[in-house]
C-alpha cells in the first residue's frame, strides 16, 4: 500500500548517507542507471524516479555503478523494499562506445568530463546479473532504450550475430518498454499492495518470460513469431518476425506478441494507450532542479550542457525512416504537452543560473510535429503503415502547424527570453505545406544561424530505402530557406545531416552525393556513417541482405574498405591525402540511438 505524502527531496539520494539525511531506513525503489545522474525531464532515470517519488515512494539512484571492483556501488544502498530498476542510460551502451567502424570512443557525453569508461558493454545485461546474484529474491525491472529495443530477437552488430532478448541474458524478471510512465507506476502500486512479481504479467507495456506457450496459441490478438532458433538458421525468418514487430509498433492497438526460445517464451504485452496531455503534462510538470547532482562539483557533463536550456514539446515521431529507432521507442504517434506545461517550463529555465535569455530547442524527436495527428482517428485504428508521410503524406494527416506558430509566439513574448532557437531537426516535407507561414517564421525568428535538417542522401532509391522523400524536395526547401533569408536580410545557413553506407548505397550513389552537394556549395559537417542499431528495418537488411517488405536483395556495405570509401565521399572539398586518412574514430558528429 502507497500512502501518498509530499515526499519530494532536491535529488533522489545516491548515496547511504544522502538516505539518512532525509531520514530512510531503506530506499522503496533503487535505480541503477549508466549515465551521470541530472535531475532534468531529459533523462529518463531522473524521469521514472520522480514520478514514482510523486506517489509517495522513496526513490534513490545509483549512477554509473563501478561493476569491476568488489561491486561495493551495488550493495551500499542494501536492499530496496519493491524492486531495483536498470537503464543503460540514455543511449544504447555499444552505440555510446563504438563508433560505426567498431572503435572504442574516446569520449562519453554523458559522463562528467567526457570521460569514457564509466559504463560497460551492454550495461543491462551486465548490472542486471550483478543485481540478481547478490538480491536474487528481490524484483528486478529493466527499461530504457537499451533494454526497450532489445525486448525480442535482434541483431547485434557489435558481435555480428543475432542475440535473444535481453531478458534472457540479463535475468530480469519484467522489462518496460518504450516511455515507461505508466507501467512503472502500476507495477510499484501492485507491488507494494503485496502482489507478487509473477502476478504483475497482465500489465500493459512490458515483456517477460513464460514457461508456457500453449496458452498463448488459443488466444485471438496474440501474434506467435519463429522462434529464436529458427532464426539463427533462416534470416528470411528474421525478416519475417521483424516485419510483423514494426508493423505492431506502429498500430493504435497492436497485439500481443509471443517469441518461442527453447522450452521458454518471451512475452511482449500491448502497450498503454498513448498518454494523455494532461498525464504527460503532469510528469513534465514534477519538481526537476534541471541540475546535475551536486556530487559534481565543478565537472562538465556534455551532454547536460547541450540541454539545460532547452524545452521537449512532445514525444514520437511519424517519419518511420528506416535507421530511425524514434518510433520503436517512443512510438509512432505524437503526444504533446500542453501550451501552459511548456511555458511554465521556459520560465523555469529562463531562472537558471547562467542562462542569458536564449533558448537552445523548443523541439523535440522532429521539431515541428507538435500536436499533429490524423483528422478521422478511425481511420489511424486501422492504419499498419510505418510512416505517416512517406511515400507520401497521408491524406488523413493534419499537418498544421497553427498550434506549434502559436506555442512560437507565445514563447518569444516570455519575460526574460530574448532569442528561442530550434535545434531540433525539422522535417523540411512537412515545412512546406501551409503556404510558408511556417517556414518563413521559423526562419525569422527561432534559427541560431544555423538550421539543420536531414536528407540524409542524394540517391532517390537510397532514399527509398531508407523511407526519406526525394532529393528534389530538400533543393526546394534550401531553395526557399535562401530566399527567405535575403528578403529578411538574414545570414543564417542549412545544416544538412547525409548518412554513408545505409543498405542499398554503393559507392555510385557517394558519388553522386559529392557532386550533388558540391553543386549546392555544401562542404558537410553533419554525416555518420550507418551503424546498424537494434530493432530497425535498415539493420534488418543489413544482416540479411533482403528487404522483408519486398523479399529483394539490397547490396550492403559491409567491409571496413567499402565503409571508408564511401564515407570519404564526403570529404571532397579536403585534399587527397586528408581525406585518405580514416576519420571514424574522431567524428565530430553521433547520430542519435
Amino acid at each position: 500500500m502507497i500512502q501518498k505524502k509530499d515526499n519530494h527531496s532536491k535529488f533522489l539520494p545516491t548515496s547511504k548517507k544522502e538516505m539518512e539525511a532525509l531520514g530512510w531506513e531503506q530506499a522503496d525503489v533503487i535505480l541503477f542507471s549508466g549515465d551521470a545522474y541530472i535531475d532534468h525531464p531529459s533523462f529518463g532515470a531522473a524521469v521514472i524516479g520522480r514520478v514514482l517519488e510523486n506517489i509517495g515512494l522513496r526513490v534513490a539512484i545509483v549512477p554509473q555503478p563501478n561493476w569491476r571492483d568488489d561491486l561495493r556501488d551495488f550493495k551500499k544502498l542494501g536492499a530496496p523494499r519493491l524492486f531495483f530498476g536498470v537503464t543503460s542510460g540514455s543511449m544504447d551502451s555499444m552505440v555510446n562506445h563504438y563508433t560505426a567502424n567498431k572503435r572504442l570512443r574516446s569520449d562519453d557525453a554523458y559522463t562528467p568530463d567526457d570521460k569514457s569508461g564509466y559504463r560497460p558493454d551492454y550495461a543491462v545485461t551486465v548490472y542486471s546479473n550483478i543485481i540478481k546474484k547478490n538480491y536474487p529474491d528481490i524484483p528486478l525491472i529493466i527499461g530504457g532504450i537499451e533494454a526497450s529495443l532489445r525486448r525480442l530477437t535482434h541483431y547485434d552488430y557489435w558481435s555480428d550475430s543475432l542475440k535473444p532478448s535481453v531478458l534472457i541474458d540479463s535475468g530480469a524478471d519484467i522489462l518496460v518498454y518504450g516511455m515507461g510512465e505508466k507501467p512503472i507506476l502500476e507495477i510499484a502500486r501492485r507491488l507494494a499492495d503485496g502482489q507478487s512479481v509473477f502476478e504483475l504479467y497482465d500489465i500493459p507495456q512490458i515483456s517477460f518470460i513464460d514457461s508456457d506457450i500453449s496458452i498463448y496459441k488459443s488466444e485471438k490478438e496474440t501474434i506467435i513469431l519463429n522462434s529464436f532458433e529458427d532464426c539463427l538458421q533462416s534470416k528470411e525468418k528474421f525478416g519475417d518476425n521483424f516485419k510483423v514487430i514494426e508493423t505492431e509498433s506502429n498500430r493504435v492497438s497492436p497485439q500481443r506478441i509471443v517469441e518461442p526460445i527453447k522450452d521458454k517464451v518471451v512475452v511482449v504485452n500491448p502497450p498503454y494507450p498513448l498518454p494523455t496531455t494532461e498525464e504527460i503534462d503532469s510528469w513534465y510538470d514534477l519538481p526537476y532542479t534541471r541540475l546535475p547532482h551536486p556530487r559534481y562539483k565543478s565537472k562538465v557533463i556534455p551532454a547536460w550542457e547541450m540541454i539545460k536550456f532547452s524545452v521537449n514539446i512532445h514525444r514520437g515521431c511519424f517519419g518511420g525512416c528506416s535507421f530511425c529507432t524514434i518510433s520503436a521507442h517512443q512510438g509512432k504517434f505524437i503526444s504533446s504537452r500542453s501550451e501552459k506545461s511548456i511555458l511554465n517550463e521556459v520560465d523555469k529555465v529562463v531562472g537558471m543560473e547562467g542562462f542569458k535569455g536564449y533558448l537552445s530547442d523548443i523541439g523535440g524527436p522532429s521539431a515541428n510535429m507538435y500536436t499533429m495527428k490524423g483528422r478521422d482517428l478511425k481511420k489511424c485504428d486501422a492504419c499498419k503503415r510505418p510512416s505517416c508521410i512517406f511515400p507520401n503524406i497521408c491524406n488523413n494527416l493534419n499537418t498544421s502547424h497553427e498550434n506549434l506558430l502559436s506555442l512560437y509566439r507565445a514563447v518569444r513574448k516570455r519575460d526574460g527570453v530574448k532569442k528561442a532557437f530550434v535545434g531540433s531537426g525539422v522535417r523540411y516535407d512537412l515545412s512546406m505545406n501551409d503556404n510558408d507561414e511556417y517556414i518563413t517564421e521559423l526562419i525569422r525568428h527561432h534559427v541560431s544561424g544555423r538550421l539543420k535538417v536531414a536528407p540524409e542522401h542524394t540517391s532517390d532509391e537510397v532514399l527509398r530505402n531508407m523511407r526519406k522523400p526525394p532529393f528534389e524536395s530538400f533543393k526546394k526547401f534550401n531553395q526557399k530557406f535562401n530566399e527567405i533569408n535575403a528578403k529578411y536580410s538574414l545570414n543564417q545557413q542549412l545544416i544538412p545531416y547525409f548518412i554513408s553506407s545505409h543498405p542499398g548505397s554503393k559507392e555510385v550513389d557517394m558519388q553522386n552525393l559529392a557532386n550533388e552537394t558540391k553543386k549546392l556549395d555544401f562542404k558537410l559537417e553533419q554525416i555518420q556513417d550507418f551503424t546498424p542499431t537494434p530493432m530497425t528495418l535498415a539493420s534488418t537488411i543489413y544482416y540479411t541482405g533482403i528487404d522483408p517488405y519486398t523479399k529483394k536483395p539490397l547490396f550492403v556495405a559491409r567491409t571496413q574498405e567499402q565503409k571508408l570509401k564511401q564515407r570519404n565521399y564526403f570529404f571532397w572539398y579536403q585534399d587527397k591525402e586528408k581525406r585518405s586518412k580514416d576519420k571514424y574514430q574522431n567524428s565530430n558528429f553521433k547520430k542519435k540511438s
